[in-house]
């Protein structure tokens, strides 16, 4: 990933924000409801088209802070990648590796300004136990696991499969 100042998420009520900009709006949001408990929740979704008979992923990101049974604000960003064949797991590799490097870079961030007692982190990962991802469960789990964070399947992934996949 590039500097913080160099990437860019977009607040749907906002706008254009740097991630310290996002950080800061995530803190003034706990900040208005300080006795209530958040969840903090990164996820990735992709979806193939075709420019020009090129295949073209786009991978949104999202960034949601959810004020349990009270409210939520997000933040999304997209890349696009030109792949020759795009493959399903090379894909929901991609987009675990996203949003794992994410939750490296903004966490740090996070923690200076919210305690790390007033959240949970959960990244979450369009996989689930029905569909043709299905035996990659536990590979892409692990990943998460592996580095310190809680990994969110279907139905529960809804910061991926939903908000992301809202902006794909």
């Amino acid at each position: 990933m590039r500097k913080n100042d160099e990437i860019f998420f977009v607040s749907p009520t906002k706008g254009k924000m740097s991630i310290q900009e996002m950080v800061y709006d995530i803190a003034q949001f706990v900040e208005e409801e300080p006795l209530s408990f958040y969840r903090l929740v990164i996820g990735t979704d992709s979806q193939v088209h075709r420019v020009n008979g090129k295949s073209e992923v786009d991978f949104v990101t999202a960034v949601v802070v959810h004020r349990q049974g009270r409210g939520a604000k997000y933040f999304w960003r997209k890349n696009k990648v030109f792949v020759k064949k795009p493959m399903l797991r090379d894909r929901i590799y991609t987009e675990t590796l996203m949003s794992l490097e994410l939750a490296q870079k903004i966490v740090p961030e996070i923690r200076k300004v919210i305690t790390a007692a007033k959240y949970d982190l959960e990244i979450h990962i369009d996989v689930g136990a029905l569909g043709s991802t299905r035996e990659m469960i536990k590979e892409v789990v692990g990943m998460v696991s592996g580095n310190g964070f809680v990994a969110k399947t279907k139905p529960e992934s809804w910061g991926a499969s939903s908000v992301a996949d809202k902006h794909t």
